[in-house]
């Protein structure tokens, strides 16, 4: 079944997006990232290959979202209540233990930018606009 834009992410979209956000590089290009369009974009190709028809900015809310819900579960359950939960709280715990609280610098000008080589990927051309897509979305130290 083909998804479109405010379609609710069934089980099997979301369990998608959660084995490539648990990829080593995508958390590292994730994790403190402000301008993180391009890796949402390089996410929802991603996805697209594994048959989950959704665009960056579909990637980028849920991605949001379960954090959100995460953290939320989380704090609960570090406060005492257990009682709290969500659906895939063990694959987001895997994904997200070990990421700090803090958000990182960015660089001096604020732009952060990845590589090819960071994300372990070739450039990729939007076919509807005919443009080469940058990854403009994580300082690496």
């Amino acid at each position: 079944m083909e998804s479109g834009a405010g379609k609710h992410w069934t089980e099997e979209e979301v369990k998608a997006l959660l084995s490539v956000w648990s990829e080593k590089n995508i958390r590292k290009q994730l994790h403190g990232t402000l301008r993180n369009k391009g890796i949402f974009i390089y996410i929802a190709k991603r996805l697209q290959e594994l048959g989950v028809c959704r665009d960056w900015k579909q990637c980028r809310a849920k991605y949001k979202n379960l954090k959100y819900e995460y953290r939320t579960v989380k704090y609960a359950h570090n406060s005492g209540d257990v009682t709290k939960t969500m659906k895939f709280f063990h694959d987001l715990d895997a994904i997200l233990r070990y990421e700090p609280v803090t958000q990182l610098a960015a660089e001096e000008n604020g732009r952060c930018s990845a590589t090819e080589a960071q994300l372990n990927t070739s450039p990729t051309t939007d076919s509807t606009q005919g443009k080469n897509l940058h990854f403009s979305c994580h300082c690496l130290p």
